[in-house]
Protein backbone atom coordinates (compact mmCIF):
# COMPACT_ATOMS: atom_id res chain seq x y z
CA UNK A 1 0.00 0.00 0.00
CA UNK A 2 1.57 3.48 -0.98
CA UNK A 3 1.47 6.90 1.18
CA UNK A 4 -1.39 8.09 -0.49
CA UNK A 5 -3.82 5.10 0.43
CA UNK A 6 -2.87 4.98 4.11
CA UNK A 7 -2.84 8.56 4.31
CA UNK A 8 -6.14 8.63 5.66
CA UNK A 9 -5.60 6.39 8.79
CA UNK A 10 -2.03 7.80 9.29
CA UNK A 11 -2.80 9.50 12.66
CA UNK A 12 -2.85 6.17 14.72
CA UNK A 13 -2.11 7.09 18.89
CA UNK A 14 0.81 5.34 19.02
CA UNK A 15 2.22 7.37 16.31
CA UNK A 16 0.93 10.42 17.86
CA UNK A 17 2.94 9.73 20.87
CA UNK A 18 5.77 8.82 19.33
CA UNK A 19 5.73 12.00 17.35
CA UNK A 20 5.33 13.67 20.96
CA UNK A 21 8.81 12.42 21.34
CA UNK A 22 10.55 13.12 18.83
CA UNK A 23 9.17 16.89 18.18
CA UNK A 24 10.63 17.44 22.20
CA UNK A 25 13.51 15.42 21.03
CA UNK A 26 14.02 18.36 18.07
CA UNK A 27 13.79 20.71 20.23
CA UNK A 28 16.60 19.49 22.75
CA UNK A 29 18.85 18.85 20.43
CA UNK A 30 18.60 21.76 18.07
CA UNK A 31 18.32 25.35 18.41
CA UNK A 32 14.41 26.55 17.89
CA UNK A 33 13.36 29.72 18.24
CA UNK A 34 10.71 32.12 16.33
CA UNK A 35 13.40 33.90 14.19
CA UNK A 36 13.87 30.59 12.44
CA UNK A 37 12.61 29.60 9.06
CA UNK A 38 12.46 25.14 8.82
CA UNK A 39 11.52 22.80 6.58
CA UNK A 40 10.37 18.99 7.24
CA UNK A 41 11.65 17.28 4.00
CA UNK A 42 8.78 13.91 3.97
CA UNK A 43 6.52 15.44 6.24
CA UNK A 44 3.73 12.87 5.82
CA UNK A 45 0.72 14.24 7.75
CA UNK A 46 2.95 16.97 9.60
CA UNK A 47 2.58 15.32 13.00
CA UNK A 48 5.87 16.66 13.95
CA UNK A 49 5.63 20.45 12.63
CA UNK A 50 2.32 20.56 14.00
CA UNK A 51 3.71 20.08 17.28
CA UNK A 52 6.97 22.92 16.80
CA UNK A 53 4.85 25.32 14.16
CA UNK A 54 4.38 27.90 17.29
CA UNK A 55 7.95 27.74 17.79
CA UNK A 56 9.24 29.09 14.45
CA UNK A 57 8.73 31.49 12.19
CA UNK A 58 7.69 30.02 9.43
CA UNK A 59 7.47 26.12 8.18
CA UNK A 60 7.56 24.51 5.15
CA UNK A 61 5.84 21.33 4.79
CA UNK A 62 7.12 19.22 1.51
CA UNK A 63 6.20 15.90 0.52
CA UNK A 64 5.73 13.77 -2.67
CA UNK A 65 2.19 12.11 -1.68
CA UNK A 66 -0.54 14.12 -2.79
CA UNK A 67 -3.01 11.71 0.27
CA UNK A 68 -0.28 13.23 2.80
CA UNK A 69 -0.85 16.32 1.89
CA UNK A 70 -4.42 16.84 1.53
CA UNK A 71 -4.48 15.65 5.64
CA UNK A 72 -1.89 18.67 6.01
CA UNK A 73 -4.13 21.00 4.17
CA UNK A 74 -7.05 19.95 6.64
CA UNK A 75 -5.25 20.03 9.73
CA UNK A 76 -4.16 23.84 8.80
CA UNK A 77 -7.69 25.03 8.40
CA UNK A 78 -8.98 23.39 10.99
CA UNK A 79 -6.42 24.40 13.62
CA UNK A 80 -5.95 28.00 12.06
CA UNK A 81 -2.10 27.51 11.40
CA UNK A 82 -1.01 30.84 9.31
CA UNK A 83 3.02 30.07 9.58
CA UNK A 84 3.15 26.68 7.70
CA UNK A 85 3.77 26.47 3.67
CA UNK A 86 2.71 23.14 2.15
CA UNK A 87 4.78 21.55 -1.17
CA UNK A 88 4.24 18.94 -3.23
CA UNK A 89 7.30 17.47 -4.56
CA UNK A 90 10.29 15.12 -4.43
CA UNK A 91 13.47 16.86 -3.45
CA UNK A 92 15.28 13.98 -4.17
CA UNK A 93 14.77 14.40 -8.08
CA UNK A 94 13.40 18.48 -8.29
CA UNK A 95 16.58 20.15 -8.94
CA UNK A 96 14.17 23.57 -9.56
CA UNK A 97 13.78 23.53 -5.51
CA UNK A 98 16.45 25.93 -4.11
CA UNK A 99 14.91 28.01 -1.25
CA UNK A 100 16.75 28.23 1.90
CA UNK A 101 16.03 27.37 5.40
CA UNK A 102 17.65 27.96 8.67
CA UNK A 103 16.49 24.36 10.00
CA UNK A 104 16.13 21.37 7.94
CA UNK A 105 14.37 17.77 9.71
CA UNK A 106 13.33 14.74 8.88
CA UNK A 107 11.55 11.53 10.28
CA UNK A 108 11.58 8.32 9.26
CA UNK A 109 12.35 9.39 5.92
CA UNK A 110 15.81 8.34 4.86
CA UNK A 111 15.61 4.67 5.19
CA UNK A 112 13.41 4.73 1.61
CA UNK A 113 15.47 6.83 0.37
CA UNK A 114 18.26 4.70 -1.96
CA UNK A 115 21.13 7.05 -2.40
CA UNK A 116 21.45 8.56 1.08
CA UNK A 117 24.26 10.35 0.20
CA UNK A 118 22.95 12.18 -2.66
CA UNK A 119 19.91 13.40 -0.72
CA UNK A 120 21.86 14.55 2.31
CA UNK A 121 23.95 17.05 -0.41
CA UNK A 122 20.71 18.03 -1.53
CA UNK A 123 19.69 19.39 1.71
CA UNK A 124 23.00 20.76 2.66
CA UNK A 125 22.16 23.18 -0.35
CA UNK A 126 18.67 23.92 0.79
CA UNK A 127 20.71 25.52 4.72
CA UNK A 128 21.15 28.68 5.02
CA UNK A 129 24.66 29.81 6.44
CA UNK A 130 25.04 27.99 10.52
CA UNK A 131 21.77 25.95 9.59
CA UNK A 132 21.14 22.87 10.77
CA UNK A 133 19.93 19.39 9.34
CA UNK A 134 18.25 17.05 11.89
CA UNK A 135 16.92 13.10 11.00
CA UNK A 136 15.53 10.99 12.98
CA UNK A 137 15.69 7.50 11.14
CA UNK A 138 15.90 3.54 12.39
CA UNK A 139 18.87 2.27 13.63
CA UNK A 140 19.86 -1.05 11.67
CA UNK A 141 17.88 -3.56 12.08
CA UNK A 142 17.22 -7.11 10.35
CA UNK A 143 14.34 -6.04 8.06
CA UNK A 144 11.51 -7.35 10.04
CA UNK A 145 10.34 -3.99 10.60
CA UNK A 146 9.06 -3.65 7.22
CA UNK A 147 8.16 -7.67 6.78
CA UNK A 148 4.62 -6.76 6.11
CA UNK A 149 5.86 -3.83 3.21
CA UNK A 150 5.22 -5.33 -0.12
CA UNK A 151 7.42 -3.16 -2.60
CA UNK A 152 9.62 -1.70 0.08
CA UNK A 153 13.29 -1.17 -1.33
CA UNK A 154 14.72 1.06 0.99
CA UNK A 155 17.43 0.23 4.15
CA UNK A 156 16.56 -2.03 6.96
CA UNK A 157 17.79 0.77 9.23
CA UNK A 158 21.31 2.74 9.19
CA UNK A 159 24.35 2.47 11.27
CA UNK A 160 24.90 5.39 12.96
CA UNK A 161 28.63 5.75 12.24
CA UNK A 162 27.71 5.71 8.83
CA UNK A 163 25.40 8.34 8.51
CA UNK A 164 27.62 10.58 11.06
CA UNK A 165 30.57 9.89 7.83
CA UNK A 166 28.11 10.96 5.15
CA UNK A 167 27.08 13.98 7.29
CA UNK A 168 31.05 14.71 7.26
CA UNK A 169 31.75 14.47 4.03
CA UNK A 170 29.40 16.11 2.63
CA UNK A 171 30.69 19.24 4.49
CA UNK A 172 28.86 19.40 7.87
CA UNK A 173 30.29 19.86 11.50
CA UNK A 174 29.37 20.07 14.82
CA UNK A 175 28.14 16.24 13.86
CA UNK A 176 26.62 13.97 16.43
CA UNK A 177 24.46 11.35 16.77
CA UNK A 178 22.82 9.14 19.60
CA UNK A 179 19.61 7.05 19.77
CA UNK A 180 16.71 7.87 21.87
CA UNK A 181 13.88 6.17 21.55
CA UNK A 182 13.24 2.44 21.50
CA UNK A 183 9.27 0.99 21.06
CA UNK A 184 8.02 -2.29 19.35
CA UNK A 185 5.58 -2.98 16.86
CA UNK A 186 3.47 -5.68 15.63
CA UNK A 187 4.69 -7.26 12.49
CA UNK A 188 1.96 -10.41 11.31
CA UNK A 189 2.45 -12.71 14.58
CA UNK A 190 5.70 -11.16 16.27
CA UNK A 191 6.39 -8.41 18.27
CA UNK A 192 9.41 -6.72 16.81
CA UNK A 193 11.56 -4.28 18.79
CA UNK A 194 13.45 -1.37 16.93
CA UNK A 195 14.96 1.96 17.67
CA UNK A 196 15.44 5.44 16.72
CA UNK A 197 18.46 7.49 16.31
CA UNK A 198 18.94 11.32 15.80
CA UNK A 199 21.60 13.15 14.30
CA UNK A 200 22.26 16.80 13.13
CA UNK A 201 25.01 18.28 11.33
CA UNK A 202 25.63 22.34 11.29
CA UNK A 203 26.45 23.84 8.08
Amino acid sequence: MGFDECAKEWDTERRISRTIIIARELENFIPINKRLSAMEFGCGTGLISFNLHDRLKEITLIDSSEGMLDIVKSKVENYKVNNVVIKNLDIATNNLFDEKYDIIYSSMVLHHINDTQSIISKLYELLNNEGYLCIIDLNKEDGKFHRNETGFQGHNGFNQDDIIRIFENTGFKEVTAHTFYVDTKDVGDEIVEYSLFIIKGKK
